[in-house]
């Protein structure tokens, strides 16, 4: 038996394809929101380290460094919002607590992308004269990491607690205890 195998996490091979909620199976919202998550934390991480560092050249690279990865977590976070739309529009049916969830997911993800917005505004008039990292935006970028985790937890309860849009390829189970590997398309022997 093998100790280390990742085709079967890799294979299309069996799996419908849906569209931009990717493939059965393969969605593409979840890993679009590891990229917007990480940049929204660690800006805010960027941002306490330049405001400690305000006496320091360091301060002002971090203040650089925080808006760089802000922008980018923002750039990102579009392919994450459009994919989490057509999952909320096509597979969370109204009435259901899984969609009352989708939807507090939302508004928390959508309010993150707003002070986001904001706070990439304040950042630039002034980028490259700043020592360190402006009140506002250290609050703003605080905010953001707050409720970006938050909502992240809302968005996991629902994949782990309500088993939102999890499928399979097709027949194989999600896991099974037997030694024998089910890949996507293929049926267990008899």
């Amino acid at each position: 038996m093998s100790k280390f195998s990742f085709r079967p996490s890799l294979t299309l091979k069996g799996r419908k394809f849906r569209g931009l909620r990717g493939f059965s199976g393969k969605p593409l919202h979840p890993p679009l929101t590891d990229i917007p998550i990480a940049a929204y934390v660690l800006t805010a991480i960027f941002d306490v380290i330049s405001v400690i560092g305000k006496n320091e050249s360091w301060g002002s690279d971090f203040f650089r460094a925080a808006t760089y990865v802000l922008i980018a977590g923002a750039i990102v976070s579009l392919g994450a919002a459009l994919t989490g739309a057509m999952d909320w529009y096509r597979s969370a049916p109204k009435g259901t607590q899984a969609r009352r969830t989708v939807n507090a997911h939302a508004i928390t993800m959508i309010t993150v992308t707003v002070l986001v917005l904001i706070d990439i505004a304040v950042r630039l008039p002034d980028f490259g004269a700043q020592d360190a990292t402006p009140t506002i935006a250290l609050v703003l970028s605080l905010v953001a990491a707050l409720l970006v985790a938050i909502g992240a937890t809302i968005g996991g309860t629902l994949v782990f607690d309500y088993g939102f849009n999890v499928e399979t390829a097709g027949d194989s189970p999600v896991w099974h205890e037997s030694d024998v590997d089910l890949l996507p398309g293929q049926k267990k022997q008899p």
